[in-house]
């Protein structure tokens, strides 16, 4: 969440961002904000000369009971238990007004970054780099990919619905390979890169939810086990990036870098058409997420860092990309700056969106109390970042639809040997 000093001290950029973002009433939130802040430091000054006298009596009292002063030890006894009763209401409001405030903190989504463009929606997305050159010519064998899947019998979607529901599928034989295949390449890569691998709860409580923003945001998105109260992740970002809630980490311990895999779990609005159609959308789906905790100085240079490794992945993979700076209104909540990796699908003829890579400054840390201590000794808000490196569904119907040939689908030269086969034949 925003910090309140940052809204005092930069209210016209905070105010043009929220508004770039197409944030209603952000003036009045802002400006509410700062009116409740005004009166908890006011009542904080109170409560603490309230509780400076008491201490103040208290001392007193020993010393007149010392001195045989019992009828002033009394007085001042009667002074000390309305004092008492009067820092207590005021504890209570302060407590109150500090509740409102964070409640109004969570409702309001992080400044874009002045790079960002205006925007309201994916339509106003900012194509910053395409490597359409991969882009293969399909001519008598242009099937998209839930054609594909159900000729080499590799995922199945009806058992799925049988079992589940929708949007829960059985990947079979290949498939399923394929799967494991593109996770442990994804991890390797990772690994490679300096991440240091965890496997973490796919459920969260809510603090968690809290701490990296997806609650009261993506509520309605997330599966509930109420009984519980506990959430399935939708993404790895979120058990990984709590490992450091109410952690001061020191200096020389950055920067943290974390890889992990699981399964994700997102409801999605009911919508129809290809592009929701097979692998295109789905409720469960494996990815492989890279976090990173780093200074504030240096979280754009390693924003670039994560974007370059992504587009690696990609490139090895022998997929056309393209990458886009997503506008104010498609910024996530929590997000100053998003970059989305797309690929092209040649049979469905459109790009596919499979990561998201982000700089969130310091508005994660500030809900997570994640702090940094310097060598100096002084204390500050980390940097979150995250991407994910990368999402599976879509990058598999993107291999299998360019890589048809009829009756085979030929894998990609650097998964030969996570597979144990280079194509997959009927």
């Amino acid at each position: 969440m925003l910090q309140v000093s940052t809204i005092e001290k930069e209210f016209d950029r905070c105010l043009e961002g929220l508004k770039k973002r197409g944030f209603e009433d952000a003036e009045s939130h802002l400006n509410e904000v700062l009116t409740i802040d005004a009166d908890r430091k006011k009542l904080q000054g109170e409560l603490d000369d309230v509780l400076h006298e008491s201490n103040k009596l208290a001392k007193e009292i020993g010393q007149l009971f010392q001195q045989g002063k019992k009828e002033e030890v009394n007085k001042i006894k009667e002074r000390t238990s309305n004092l008492k009763q009067q820092s207590k209401a005021m504890g209570e409001e302060l407590n109150a007004l500090e509740s409102t405030l964070t409640k109004l903190l969570y409702n309001i989504p992080n400044i874009p970054h002045s790079s960002v463009p205006a925007g309201k929606s994916e339509d106003d997305n900012e194509v910053v780099k395409i490597d359409d050159g991969a882009i293969p010519e399909l001519k008598e064998h242009k099937k998209p990919h839930w054609e594909l899947i159900e000729e080499f019998d590799i995922v199945d979607f009806e058992l799925g619905n049988k079992v589940s529901g929708a949007g829960f599928p059985f990947y079979k034989k290949e498939g399923a390979r394929l799967v494991r295949g593109l996770i442990n390449y994804f991890l390797d890569k990772a690994v490679d890169a300096g991440y240091e691998e965890v496997q973490p709860p796919v459920v969260i409580n809510e603090a968690s939810g809290l701490g990296t923003g997806q609650l009261p945001d993506k509520e309605g998105q997330m599966y509930q086990m109420e009984a519980s109260n506990l959430y399935l992740i939708p993404t790895a970002e979120v058990p990984i990036t709590n490992m450091y809630r109410d952690v001061i980490l020191k200096e020389d311990q950055l920067p943290i870098k974390h890889a992990g895999h699981t399964p994700c779990f997102r409801r999605e609005a009911g919508s129809w058409g290809s592009h929701v159609r097979g692998l295109n959308r789905l409720h469960q789906f494996d990815k492989v997420e890279v976090v990173q905790v780093v200074e504030p100085s240096k979280s754009y240079a390693v924003l670039d860092e994560m974007v370059a490794h992504v587009q690696d992945i990609i490139k090895s993979l022998n997929l056309p990309y393209r990458i886009l700076r997503l506008c104010a209104g498609d910024l996530g909540f929590t997000s100053v700056i998003t970059y989305d990796f797309e690929v092209y699908s040649a049979a469905q003829e459109k790009w596919l969106e499979v990561s998201s890579v982000s700089n969130f400054e310091a508005f994660q840390a500030n809900r997570l109390k994640l702090r940094i201590k310097n060598k100096q000794g002084k204390k500050e808000l980390g940097h979150t970042l995250n991407g994910s490196a990368l999402a599976l569904p879509r990058i598999m119907a993107a291999i299998l639809e360019n890589n048809q040939d009829g009756d085979s689908i030929k894998m990609p030269d650097v998964l030969h040997s996570y597979l144990g086969f280079k194509e997959i034949r009927k």
